[in-house]
Formats: C-alpha cells, sequence, structure tokens
C-alpha cells in the first residue's frame, strides 16, 4: 500500500460487471456509479462506460498528473483469430491501437490518414516501468485493438486481425490512452485484458464470463501493487 500522500494510480474500468469483478477483493460493496469516482488508499476507480468516447472522456476528465502516478485500463477482451488465447487468459497491451477510425470500402479498409482526413493516432506503448512491473503477471504481451464494432463476423475477425497485428480486441484502451497522453505526454500508463470470448461468427463464438472476472478479480490487487512498487 502507498504512504498516504503518495500519489494514486487512476483506474478506468468500463462496465459494472468488470468493476465488481476487478473490487471484489478491495472493494465488496459493488461497483462505483459512472463518473464517481471511488477513492481506494491507492487507487482511484473510474466507472468510464462503455467505448472509446465515454472512456476518453472520463480519462480527460479525472486523470491529474499532479495527483495520479499513472493510469490503468483494465477490463475484459475477446480473442482474435489466430492469436491461442482462452478466456481466462490476461493480457498486456503492447501496444494499445485503434482497428477502425476510417472508412470500409470495396476495396478494403481505408484508414483516416489513407482518407485524406490526418494523421491516425500512434499506438499506445505502456511505459517501461509498466510493462516490466505488469509482463511477469500475464499469460501474454500482445497488441490490442481498441474497436466501435465488435467482430461478430468470420471475416471482420480475421480482417482486424490481419490489419493490426492485434491478439484481442477490447473497446477503450487506446482512447484512455490517447487521452491521457494529451494531457501529459509523460504520463505512465498501462491497458491488462482478460479474455472472456472468442471473436467470429457470434453463433459460434465461446464464452466464460465467470472465468474472465474470476482472473480480473484475482489480477488486479497484484497488478496494482507491482505497479506502486515500480
Amino acid at each position: 500500500m502507498s504512504p498516504p500522500d503518495a500519489p494514486r494510480w487512476l483506474v478506468c474500468i468500463a462496465a459494472p460487471k468488470e468493476a465488481e469483478a476487478v473490487l471484489r477483493r478491495r472493494s465488496p460493496g459493488g461497483a462505483p456509479s459512472i463518473w464517481e469516482p471511488l477513492d481506494l488508499p491507492d487507487a482511484e476507480i473510474v466507472l468510464t462506460g462503455v467505448g472509446k468516447a465515454s472512456a476518453a472522456a472520463a480519462a480527460a476528465r479525472f486523470y491529474d498528473p499532479t495527483r495520479h502516478a499513472g493510469v490503468l485500463s483494465i477490463g475484459i477482451a475477446g480473442a482474435l483469430p489466430g492469436s491461442g488465447l482462452e478466456p481466462g487468459d490476461s493480457v498486456l497491451a503492447l501496444p494499445s491501437l485503434f482497428s477502425d477510425e476510417g472508412s470500409v470500402t470495396p476495396r478494403g479498409f481505408l484508414s483516416l490518414d489513407a482518407m485524406g482526413f490526418g494523421a491516425d493516432a500512434p499506438p499506445s506503448l505502456p511505459d517501461n516501468r509498466s510493462r516490466d512491473a505488469l509482463s511477469p503477471l500475464v499469460e501474454r504481451v500482445e497488441p490490442v485493438a481498441t474497436v466501435s464494432v465488435c467482430s461478430g463476423t468470420d471475416v471482420w475477425a480475421s480482417d482486424t486481425a490481419r490489419r493490426t497485428g492485434a491478439a484481442a480486441e477490447a473497446m477503450e484502451g487506446a482512447a484512455v490512452a490517447l487521452a491521457v497522453r494529451r494531457v501529459n505526454p509523460d504520463a505512465r500508463f498501462a491497458e491488462l485484458r482478460v479474455i472472456s470470448n472468442t471473436t467470429g461468427d457470434r453463433r459460434r463464438q465461446v464464452w466464460d464470463l465467470g472465468r474472465a472476472f474470476d482472473r480480473l478479480g484475482d489480477l488486479f490487487p497484484d497488478a496494482l501493487a507491482a505497479l506502486i512498487a515500480r
């Protein structure tokens, strides 16, 4: 646990069930209300809402470089084709990257840059200290795509994996990182995910939310302690 006056970590969690799982061993009272931070001795927990816009807005609203040692985005994710990931596996995002900012065309996906609308947002890497702290705690260190549309068809899942090189997809990490590093380019940041499901044809997807939530609950205290120790 941090000294009383030490900067705390801001922890961004999208959905109530994810927050309940993350806080199982730290705050048995359940998830905080959306955008109403829950203060712990060594962390400030914010329920951001699901998706890029909600997550980025919450990160920009609550991250304060004078009060926070860094920002952790944590939650569940879907395994992309070819990743070999299974429900319950944990992943440190390296990097967190946007996957679908652009346009689908008959000839394939065009990024914002390719469309002439400006440079694409760069992938967001965890800072070196956070990477070194968290890598030993997870099964894999892999790219994680931040999506607006989840991969519910085989074609879309395969295309997302091919275009991004990502092993998993979620809906917030790169957006949180972008907002935080607009506030402070040197901010410590990491995204942790636990696989809850496969992607591809939704009728054939394999889900195990219980296993994923149990892993989140076990992972978070160790992850926070490791980040603080660095």
